[in-house]
């Protein structure tokens, strides 16, 4: 089933954030039915940094490549402002949906961009959003690669003004729409109202960020067809690592923190490190 038609369906679609192979393959066995690759989870684990706009397109279609090389699970990606203006943006989606990108994500703030739960942030016109909108769907290889139109005008013109971003975006032919930060069940259920007849709704859970915690089950009863959870891999790796690293220089060895890590065996278990060496056995000489 296409990422197209799931998110048609009445059960809604949890995307958990990745940001590597190994990250999507894990993501994959745990049954995810689809994957979210987040800006913001690219910045920290491949620069250590925050997300404020510096991971560069390539950089991230280098990564779908990655991620679509381990996993056939479909692939949402987050594409930030589309890396510059309408022209950009078309080489954008060009770039990204050959490297494999099932739904490719676009949002309104201006350059550089920042995480939709920092504040500070500004954003394009509405009338240049729309362009790179129509910019994008002119590029897309595929009616089933969806673009997805993200408004952050929530922190910087308000919620009835992002409601009237989100409808011209969705009249521009946007696929689905993204109405960052919400800050209540309110606004979660105006969205809802106002945007769901139009076309699938997406939400993003962020662990204390701006809009309050929710589980699928709830997300879906209020009407919302997609849900990503971008960073708590990272938020929870971030963590992880921190514990291990000063364990190992408390104790000079990983023996008290055996319990919590994979033994050698383990992750070459998890990755299918036997199965990929029979694979490469089977085009071995005959002989």
């Amino acid at each position: 089933m296409s990422l197209k038609t799931r998110l048609k369906g009445p059960r809604i679609l949890v995307a958990p954030g990745v940001y590597d192979g190994l990250s999507a393959h894990v993501a994959a066995q745990s049954g995810a039915e689809a994957l979210y690759l987040s800006g913001a989870s690219l910045a920290y684990t491949r620069f250590g940094g925050p997300d404020l706009g510096l991971v560069s397109m390539s950089e991230v279609a280098e990564t779908i490549a990655v991620i679509r090389d381990r996993v056939a699970v479909p692939l949402i990606v987050d594409a930030d402002t589309g890396f510059g203006n309408a022209l950009n943006v078309q080489r954008t989606v060009r770039s990204f949906e050959r490297a494999g990108a099932d739904a490719i994500q676009l949002e309104d703030q201006t350059l550089p961009k920042r995480c939709g739960h920092l504040d500070g942030k500004t954003l394009v016109t509405t009338g240049e959003m729309v362009g790179k909108i129509r910019a994008a769907l002119d590029a897309r290889a595929s009616d089933e690669t969806l673009i997805i139109a993200r408004t952050d005008a929530i922190a910087v013109e308000g919620f009835e003004a992002a409601l009237a971003r989100a409808h011209a975006y969705a009249e521009a032919g946007a696929d689905a729409l993204f109405v960052e930060a919400l800050r209540d069940q309110d606004q979660m259920r105006r969205v809802v109202a106002e945007l769901g007849p139009r076309c699938p709704l997406m939400v993003n859970m962020v662990e204390g960020g701006k809009t309050p915690a929710a589980d699928a089950a709830e997300l879906e009863r209020l009407g919302f067809s997609l849900v990503i959870f971008p960073g708590g891999a990272v938020r929870a790796i971030a963590r992880t690592l921190q514990d291990f690293y000063a364990s190992l220089m408390a104790n000079g060895t990983n023996a008290p923190f055996a319990d919590r890590m994979f033994d050698f065996a383990g992750l070459n278990d998890l990755i299918g490190t036997p199965a990929i060496l029979a694979r490469g056995d089977s085009y071995g000489d005959d002989e």
